[in-house]
């Protein structure tokens, strides 16, 4: 059984950056062929994909996000990290790491484990 679970801090100011790790337990953030994801979700909205990394260590990202986002990984911890750069206040949210078979994501149901999430607000 895999585990997943965020770390990070639950305020943070605008205009700073927004770091977050997740630590995978129970299995390898290397195995073939999972890819590990950061998804957001704003209070009263849906869903939002931030972008994974994948079994290889490679990175793709949201179009809208991709311009102040990295997620690395550490595979001597088992983990992986959003940064998200330049935050606003709308980047207030609930924010899960989650893991899916492969890239081709038809809907939320193909992320098969999710950490518990963690709260964000950005705020001053």
């Amino acid at each position: 059984q895999v585990q997943l679970q965020e770390s990070g801090p639950g305020l943070v100011k605008p205009s700073q950056p927004l770091s977050l790790t997740c630590t995978v337990s129970g299995g390898s953030i290397t195995t073939h062929y999972y890819y590990w994801s950061w998804i957001r979700q704003p209070p009263g909205k849906g869903l939002e994909w931030i972008g994974y990394s994948a079994y290889t260590g490679s990175s793709n990202y949201s179009p809208s996000l991709k311009s102040r986002t990295s997620i690395p990984r550490d595979t001597s911890k088992n983990q992986f990290t959003l940064h998200l750069s330049s935050v606003t206040p709308e980047d207030t949210a609930v924010y899960y790491c989650a893991r899916s078979p492969g890239a081709a994501v038809v809907d939320w149901s193909y992320f098969e484990v999710w950490g518990q999430g963690t709260p964000v607000t950005v705020s001053s």
